[in-house]
């Protein structure tokens, strides 16, 4: 995946619950719209307000193709008339980024490596 979709949620921390149901909600629907979902993410500590969702597509043309297929998804559109009514978004951004080659997915090594 070359380009990653990284929204930015403003969320009412009094509904987190709420927005945790949405997010999972998308595990289904983003994959089978064609989309790679990366993952959610909910506050942990610090600010109790903000979540992230990160999408990756190989281009941007495949996420366009992604947006059309969404809107027509009706498991998608309810999950957004969830969201609109339940009003736990209060503020959503979109930022687009590219992936840095041999950076993504690497995973830990053990304590004792870094010299």
């Amino acid at each position: 995946m070359s380009i990653t979709c990284i929204i930015r949620y403003e969320i009412d921390p009094f509904q987190r619950e709420a927005f945790r149901q949405y997010a999972e909600n998308w595990g289904q629907i983003i994959p089978r719209c064609g989309g790679h979902l990366v993952g959610y993410f909910l506050p942990h500590e610090g600010t109790n307000n903000v979540a992230w969702g990160l999408i990756a597509f190989d281009s941007l043309a495949a996420y366009e193709a992604y947006r059309v297929r969404l809107k027509t998804d009706e498991v998608g559109r309810a999950n957004f008339d969830i969201a609109l009514e339940r009003r736990f978004i209060v503020k959503e951004e979109r930022t687009f980024v590219e992936t840095v080659e041999g950076t993504l997915g690497i995973p830990a090594q053990h304590q004792g490596a870094c010299q």
